[in-house]
């Protein structure tokens, strides 16, 4: 293959998916400097394996070499566990989780309100273990199917499908303790 073709299979295969990885890897990292670190060298990694690549998912295949990578850097890091918060103060948060859309009952009281749940939330999927976060995130954020989960964690569909289950009763059984 010449560079051009390479770039051109780059833009095809991989670019439309840079956001599921970007924010993928902020779920899995500490910060957001560590997830644009591990998004970059998700990106030479991809790249470089693009003439082996021929699978009908590039998502689920990029998702796969982000996910490798940031255990590679985790590793050599030698964090104890994975992080999902990232470095966003609340407000800047629930800005960028609402798209700056104005919340229905237009109160600052109301934004306040959603803002804290919001925080609440993440706060909770933050501390779930990181093998049931990692298949919560995936699926209900990322939007990923069970064979696809499967295959980017390396593990079978029925452990996949019982993780996602327990992950979301443990946060369930959080958020109910904290709206106590």
């Amino acid at each position: 293959m010449n560079p051009n073709d390479d770039r051109r299979k780059f833009a095809v295969v991989v670019a439309p998916y840079l956001a599921d990885a970007h924010a993928f890897a902020r779920w899995l990292m500490h910060d957001r400097a560590d997830a644009e670190d591990v998004v970059q060298e998700a990106c030479i990694r991809a790249f470089r394996a693009l003439p082996r690549f021929s699978g009908p998912n590039a998502r689920a295949w990029l998702l796969t070499i982000v996910r490798n990578t940031a255990f590679t850097l985790l590793r050599e890091k030698k964090a104890a566990a994975l992080v999902g918060l990232d470095e966003l103060n609340e407000s800047d948060r629930f800005t960028v989780e609402r798209g700056n859309e104005v919340d229905a009952a237009g109160s600052p009281e109301a934004a306040l309100i959603a803002a804290a749940d919001a925080a609440k939330l993440e706060a909770s999927i933050a501390a779930l273990p990181a093998e049931f976060r990692e298949v919560l995130v995936l699926r209900d954020i990322q939007g990923l199917e069970y064979r696809e989960i499967a295959g980017i964690t390396g593990s079978p569909v029925g452990t996949v499908m019982s993780r996602l289950a327990r992950a979301r009763h443990k946060l369930i059984v959080r958020m109910k303790q904290e709206s106590c």
